[in-house]
């Protein structure tokens, strides 16, 4: 009686399983069946530059339009504008680190991640040697160059709080990410802090005057692509075919590194050179990870601390992704709690 029950249960669980994996699989098959349907237009905001290799590589092998997808790419100069530009309806997706997704939470603003299409570790602060810099606490009394309200911002407060220098001893002054180069060259600011490439134009510019410091901590930067709460309920079908090109680009880099690398080199018009030298830097993969949310919840609270928002709580980010997208097309890159 007791193995005859035993025996009904088990024969029960293997029926729900293998239900389970029949609906997955058709779930999954289904997500990825070619595109018949009509071309829509998608318009992206980005700061041009590597991190978003797999857009480039996406739109180069034509793997949006084969998911009846016309891409419009607009670039902005920031991660920060690229978000301002989805509230204000200028983009319908807009490339934008996760510190900038918990900056604007913070302030209530109606966001969704779609996934991450990088994990990056490009921001570096440079500072000039020749005038007395050699450690970091001669940054004490100096001026520094960083991108207000963006994650430079962020980086450059944890890695001097890291080394034991507070943020009140140096001097900050706004400088836009991609403009780092000139106020350091000209002696307005004896510091900045940026990201790849501007870094590499710097040390080819000023050579031996300059040191250069990691400035992340060993902690990866999110490169998140990110849209309107209401656009995203109102297109889930276009989000799984914007995603779904971009795993297809994710697949490609994998097995044709050096092709890819030639790709956002033209894109971006970039020296030959350059890419394969940082290249090992950049994580190229479609995710919605639990260490992010731990990351934002971090960033949030270091704003709140730092007075740089009016907001006293830190909110529950889970509540800013939107997951239903790379479930469809990619269940196992989906390990959000909650």
């Amino acid at each position: 009686m007791v193995l005859a029950k035993k025996r009904n249960l088990i024969i029960i669980a293997v029926i729900v399983m293998i239900i389970v994996v029949v609906l997955s699989s058709f779930v999954y098959l289904n997500a990825h069946k070619p595109y018949a349907g009509k071309v829509e237009s998608i318009a992206i905001g980005s700061l041009p530059n590597e991190t978003n290799s797999l857009i480039y590589v996406a739109n180069d092998r034509q793997y949006f339009a084969a998911n009846g997808l016309n891409l419009v790419l607009k670039n902005y100069s920031s991660g920060l504008a690229d978000a301002k530009a989805v509230l204000n309806g200028e983009v319908e997706i807009g490339i934008a680190t996760e510190f900038i997704v918990a900056e604007e939470a913070l302030d209530n603003a109606s966001l969704y991640v779609l996934g991450t299409n990088c994990k990056f570790s490009s921001f570096f602060l440079i500072a000039r040697t020749d005038e007395g810099i050699n450690s970091v606490s001669d940054l004490s009394g100096k001026t520094i160059g960083v991108a207000f309200g963006t994650i430079a911002q962020f980086y450059l407060g944890r890695f001097l709080e890291l080394n034991n220098l507070d943020i009140s001893k140096v001097s900050l002054v706004n400088v836009p990410l991609a403009q780092a180069q000139t106020p350091l060259e000209n002696g307005t600011v004896n510091a900045v802090l940026t990201l790849q490439p501007y870094v590499n134009q710097i040390q080819d510019s000023l050579g031996n005057k300059v040191i250069v410091w990691q400035a992340q901590s060993d902690q990866p930067g999110y490169n998140d692509m990110v849209c309107s709460q209401t656009w995203a309920k109102q297109n889930p079908d276009l989000i799984i075919r914007f995603l779904k090109s971009l795993i297809q680009a994710e697949n490609y880099i994998i097995n044709h590194q050096d092709q890819s690398i030639d790709i956002v080199t033209k894109t971006l018009n970039y020296n030959s050179s350059y890419l394969p030298s940082i290249w090992s830097n950049y994580q190229f993969t479609i995710t919605l990870d639990q260490s992010q949310i731990l990351a934002m919840q971090d960033e949030a609270q270091w704003l709140i601390n730092n007075n740089l928002t009016k907001a006293t709580i830190v909110p529950n980010f889970v509540n800013y992704v939107y997951q239903d997208g790379l479930k469809t097309v990619k269940p196992g890159a989906v390990n959000i709690i909650g």
